[in-house]
């Protein structure tokens, strides 16, 4: 028996807002990692318009492994145990547009170069934007990523963070405009 025609389209993507409490906010979702756990560093940077304005009510959410490498596959990335790196976290950006994670830089899964899952949810987007953030050694690496190996050098730029003196991370997300992050159709 053939499957009965669809009547309906699928509902579109929904916005940012408004938030509820429960399931998004939870104590530490922002540290990934404990700040006081060795290789503790912070990645961080501006969520910015087409205009070039940062973006008060942005959340960023990021996944990457442990700098072995490992993915972490336990249940409870919303459980912060001061000790247990979950691999997950969720950052709600400030009224200047920043954000900031206590994360670990992530080591290379199977030999390809290491980077950060990123997450965008914005006032006036229909649905989230999924992008990349690599870190910027292992340049070998990221000349062999297959992602990286598509884009123009303008391109790629907007992929790859910048390291600070205290050895942290900063990245901005620019949604649209000059300098625009690429994003990942999912």
């Amino acid at each position: 028996m053939p499957a009965p025609q669809r009547t309906h389209t699928p509902s579109p993507g929904q916005t940012i807002g408004p938030f509820f409490a429960f399931g998004l906010d939870y104590v530490k979702k922002h540290e990934v990692a404990s700040p006081q756990s060795p290789g503790a560093i912070v990645l961080g940077g501006t969520v910015y318009d087409g205009a070039g304005a940062p973006i008060p009510d942005a959340v960023v959410e990021i996944f990457g492994s442990d700098t072995d490498g490992t993915v972490p596959r336990a249940r409870g990335s919303f459980r912060r145990d001061d000790h247990t790196f979950t691999g997950f976290g969720r950052s709600a950006t400030t009224d200047e547009g920043g954000y900031e994670f206590w994360t670990r830089n992530p080591g290379a899964i199977g030999g390809n170069a290491p980077f950060f899952a990123v997450v965008v949810f914005a006032r006036g987007l229909p649905d989230k934007l999924h992008t990349r953030i690599y870190l910027p050694e292992h340049e070998d690496l990221l000349a062999s990523d297959p992602l990286l190996c598509s884009l123009t050098s303008e391109e790629r730029a907007t992929l790859i963070a910048t390291r600070t003196p205290e050895g942290y991370l900063q990245h901005d997300i620019r949604l649209q405009g000059e300098k625009e992050t690429v994003f990942i159709e999912f």
